[in-house]
């Protein structure tokens, strides 16, 4: 994730901390700066700030480890002000790994509270509930009630929530995949639409979660959609077959020439018949302003790249294009360049299809 800097890693497993999470410290810091003018305050409330983000990276190790567990790699683990995202490669087809991977991250939730509940009955004992708030009260204690918070709050039944992939599991143990998730999307819809009807009459917190939960709901319905659409098809059927690439020796003013005679943005770069690598747009408007547009395309090209066979699943390249958040993959077939496939391109193969099965029914 762009603007994301690397605090450590575990397992192979990179934990990332995004700039705006140091939003949310400045945030604190003014909040109790303001309430009581004192430094032992404050630092406090970043501790209690930082302590509680320890446990949301734990939560994300808890699904990115049961994940590895069934094979699943997670590329990284990054913070971000409302929370933690592990990015796993991608989910378990299996229900019941889908069910234990999205358990594991509350589970490890409870497993904290319960240790630090145990810690405070055998020291300090427990504070009334009323000397307690998001800003005051015995640290220990407060995460206490955090991590319960977590727990219930990931296990609403709504996508993107884990109680939303809990639901999706258990209903794909009686139905079909995709109908599971059209399901579980449709009860997190009508549960957005109850936080939405709540928070015009209590706290307009519940508008923002409501907006969350419904933007989430469609987008993982539409995910599965598509991605069940496209199973079984080779990417040779649907891939870009009219297509430039470039050589290392071109220069970027080839590239503008190119840009500007058709529709292409991002380019394949070849040496002696092989793919070496990609120039996309975004780099070459990088470099023609750094630079200008006598560099050549080998200074600029990015070496790190993605690529499919065209025997290959059009699954598998929209799994590619989600998990390296790129544009463009090339398509190979025997060690040569044969092709492209980019998400536009994945999406109007959809329509297409659909269309023709309409017409299909409609005779």
């Amino acid at each position: 994730m762009k603007w994301s800097w690397k605090l450590g890693e575990f397992a192979g497993i990179g934990v990332y901390m995004h700039a705006t999470f140091l939003l949310l410290i400045g945030w604190v810091i003014l909040t109790h700066w303001t309430q009581s003018h004192s430094l032992a305050s404050t630092l406090a409330g970043v501790g209690f700030i930082l302590a509680l983000f320890g446990c949301v990276v734990l939560h994300e190790f808890g699904h990115a480890l049961t994940a590895k567990k069934y094979g699943i790699k997670t590329r990284d683990i990054t913070l971000l002000p409302i929370g933690g995202v592990a990015r796993l490669e991608r989910m378990p087809e299996d229900p019941m790994q889908e069910l234990w991977v999205a358990l594991a991250g509350p589970a490890v939730n409870v497993v904290i509270a319960v240790v630090l509940y145990l810690w405070l009955m055998a020291t300090t004992g427990l504070e009334p509930m009323g000397n307690l708030s998001l800003t005051g009260g015995p640290i220990i204690q407060r995460l206490v009630g955090v991590n319960i918070f977590l727990v219930l709050f990931n296990m609403l039944p709504a996508f993107p929530m884990d109680g939303g992939r809990v639901l999706r599991a258990i209903l794909a143990t009686r139905m079909e995949y995709t109908t599971a998730t059209n399901a579980a999307a449709t009860i997190g819809q009508g549960m957005a639409l109850l936080f939405g009807f709540l928070g015009f009459f209590t706290n307009p917190f519940l508008l923002f979660i409501a907006l969350f939960v419904w933007i989430g709901a469609a987008q993982e319905a539409s995910i599965t959609q598509m991605k069940f659409a496209l199973s079984g098809i080779p990417i040779a059927r649907a891939m870009i077959t009219d297509f430039r690439s470039l050589s290392i020796e071109d220069s970027l003013g080839r590239v503008i020439e190119l840009i500007l005679a058709g529709s292409q943005q991002d380019f394949p770069v070849e040496e002696n018949g092989q793919v070496v690598g990609i120039l996309t747009r975004d780099n070459l408007l990088r470099a023609l302003a750094r630079e200008g547009k006598d560099l050549a395309v080998s200074q600029v090209m990015q070496r790190d790249f993605q690529m499919v066979e065209a025997s290959e699943m059009l699954e598998t390249g929209f799994r590619r294009l989600q998990n390296c958040q790129c544009h463009t993959l090339p398509v190979t077939r025997n060690g040569r360049l044969a092709g492209l496939v980019t998400m536009d391109n994945l999406g109007e193969f959809m329509m297409i299809q659909s269309a023709l099965e309409a017409s299909r029914r409609n005779r």
